[in-house]
């Protein structure tokens, strides 16, 4: 479900906080950047969508368009992550546009399950590609508009990497590097005025992840601390936070935002540990 103006009216946020932004973001036509992107439109920022499929990218961004009366919101579609080149295209397309670049939301991600035996290298290096190396080449297009205007970058991370689930290697691995890419340039890039934060999300509802993970929705909720499962909503609050002037000290930082469900190990394939993993692992697939 996305959000509406009662986000602002009914929100602890002030209206047009971010007037004058420009949000850049790599996957807002999937369900977790929409919502972070909603928000900052809300919020007064304008907007540049940046997705691989045309369809689903200009109708993302024609949709939010509609968010707020005086917004502008405009579609990069055709963009591969993977091509720094593609990237830079898309990153002068927004300039051209609306001006300029303040906010970048590294969201583009690939995910499937399959456990090691069954995953190919080419499939492993697909991903990494996209989550690890994608977020690189978006930071690398987009560097001179964050240090001409002190901006501030937003990875979309995971908590998968916290501890061995299994059917995740390639995900897990990818956002590893992921957290380790953001604080390296909270480092290099602090004197700059350019902060880097990581939003890791945990179990949200609506997600595909979600669907894809946890066959029990049941038992997973009831090993979360809070009793219930997160929302885009707790997504879109984190990402006002972190690109907000309250946030002004905070970079190098993973936001967690999973009801405490790390803490407690709360694994959704642990019911296929170990017999399903010795019974896959020791079939002659192997596949290279």
């Amino acid at each position: 479900m996305g959000l509406d103006q009662s986000f602002v009216t009914n929100g602890s946020w002030k209206p047009d906080l971010f007037k004058g932004k420009v949000l850049f973001v790599t996957g807002g036509a999937g369900t977790i950047c929409r919502i972070q992107t909603e928000a900052m439109i809300l919020l007064g920022a304008n907007a540049a969508i940046v997705g691989r499929n045309p369809e689903k990218t200009k109708q993302a961004a024609r949709e939010m368009d509609e968010l707020r009366p005086d917004c502008k919101v405009i579609a990069c579609p055709n963009t591969d992550v993977r091509d720094v080149h593609s990237i830079a295209k898309a990153v002068e397309n927004t300039v051209e546009q609306l001006g300029r670049i303040d906010f970048v939301i590294a969201g583009a991600a690939g995910n499937f399950l399959s456990d090691f035996n069954h995953l190919s290298s080419n499939a492993f290096k697909s991903v990494v590609s996209i989550d690890l190396l994608g977020s690189f080449n978006t930071v690398k297009a987009c560097f001179e508009q964050l240090k001409k205007n002190k901006g501030s970058i937003i990875f979309v991370s995971a908590t998968l990497h916290y501890y061995g689930i299994p059917f995740q290697i390639h995900v897990a691995a990818a956002k590893a590097g992921v957290d380790a890419l953001s604080n390296a340039l909270a480092v290099e890039l602090g004197p700059l005025g350019i902060r880097s934060n990581c939003i890791a999300p945990g179990g949200i509802e609506g997600t595909e992840g979600l669907k894809r993970l946890v066959p029990d929705l049941d038992s997973f909720t009831s090993k979360i601390p809070m009793g219930r499962l997160g929302t885009t909503r707790d997504i879109a609050e984190a990402t006002v936070y972190l690109f907000s002037p309250a946030a002004s000290y905070v970079t190098g930082t993973v936001q967690i935002v999973d009801g405490g469900a790390w803490h407690t190990g709360n694994n959704s394939t642990s019911h296929l540990y170990p017999v399903k993993l010795v019974e896959l692992n020791t079939q002659k697939v192997n596949k290279l």
